[in-house]
């Protein structure tokens, strides 16, 4: 398996981007960035008055990037239209560095979804549109064969996050798409669409969120304002996301996967689809699972060891997916067991 990579200029003018875009989010404050406690945790919300009446709109986790942020406020404010011109120059750099970016029809549906606030009410895109963002993430040249798109567009989120946050989006996610012509999509119980579909193009968009019970039925997102079909397994995926830059127009903020969660989670994936693990999904999978875990073995072996450590310590059946997955593929097995010890 061969790694080809960007340019370190390149690499470093994506993460340039990244953090642009976490400024230029923070310019969008009405009021006041205000402090909340929720279940001995720090979030922060921007506070403002309409009228006679007290709005708070979700800003974010405390981290210490965003507290940074914060305390520059006033100066990002003023530094909005430099920003704006220097992601465009960005993008272009990035564009003659041959980084595959978004198409016209995807990055125009994903620029939509990411201005209602999915991303900022504690949003994930999964599946293979994400796996194309690590193109920035881990600075690779990825291969039209692992690249190649799928028609699914996959969200997740907590539910008790999204619980919690007394915030959602606006615009409603059901006038977004109805302005890209997609339907929503049936299912057993009518009161709750969690698929919706493009009829021009077969692209489907699914909304997904962990299950911490037995069964894996449907379960509601009070802030992005849809249900969702809760999956085993999901809570680690999604666990501790990043930003990320999705390369159209001036940039899109997006959420992702850490790369190493990403990887251990498509060995368990490959393993429980339901058309079983020859089907082209699943080796679609295993293949996504390979190429990380060879990237990061030699870029950040310590993350990677401890993602793996992590799942194989969450049960037996975590580790019997895993254990599947890596059993077809002997050379994965080697690389995270040096991840491991270190060498």
């Amino acid at each position: 398996m061969t790694i080809r990579r960007h340019s370190p200029v390149a690499q470093a003018a994506y993460h340039d981007l990244v953090s642009l875009l976490l400024d230029e989010a923070l310019t969008e404050l009405r009021g006041a960035p205000t402090a909340r406690q929720i279940k001995g945790k720090t979030y922060w919300y921007d506070r403002y008055r309409i009228g006679a009446d007290i709005h708070e709109s979700y800003i974010g986790e405390e981290t210490p990037e965003l507290l940074a942020r914060l305390e520059q406020f006033e100066m990002l404010k003023a530094d909005r239209t430099s920003r704006r011109q220097e992601r465009s120059r960005i993008v272009r750099l990035l564009r003659s560095e041959r980084f595959l970016g978004m198409d016209g029809t995807t990055g125009s549906l994903m620029s939509a979804i990411s201005r209602t606030g999915v991303f900022r009410l504690g949003g994930t895109l999964v599946g293979t549109t994400a796996f194309r963002l690590y193109e920035g993430e881990l600075g690779l040249r990825l291969a039209l064969d692992q690249t190649a798109m799928t028609n699914d567009i996959d969200i997740a989120s907590f539910e008790r996050l999204s619980l919690a946050l007394g915030d959602s989006v606006s615009p409603p996610l059901q006038e977004v798409f109805d302005a890209f012509d997609f339907a929503p999509i049936p299912s057993l119980d009518r009161n709750r669409i969690w698929r919706w579909r493009q009829a021009s193009t077969e692209t489907m968009i699914e909304f997904l969120t962990p299950s911490f019970e037995e069964d894996e039925g449907l379960r509601d997102l009070p802030a992005l304002g849809v249900s969702a079909q809760s999956l085993h397994f999901l809570n680690y995926l999604i666990a501790d996301p990043v930003p990320a830059a999705a390369v159209y127009r001036n940039g899109i903020l997006i959420r992702i996967p850490r790369p190493e969660r990403f990887a251990i989670h498509k060995l368990i994936v490959s393993d429980r689809r339901k058309d079983g693990p020859d089907s082209l999904k699943a080796r679609k999978d295993l293949l996504q699972a390979e190429y990380l875990i060879h990237v990061l073995s030699e870029d950040r072996p310590g993350d990677l060891a401890d993602a793996y450590a992590d799942a194989l310590s969450r049960g037996p059946r975590w580790r019997e997916h895993i254990e599947h997955s890596l059993s077809r593929t002997p050379i994965t097995r080697e690389r995270l067991d040096r991840a491991m010890t270190g060498d």
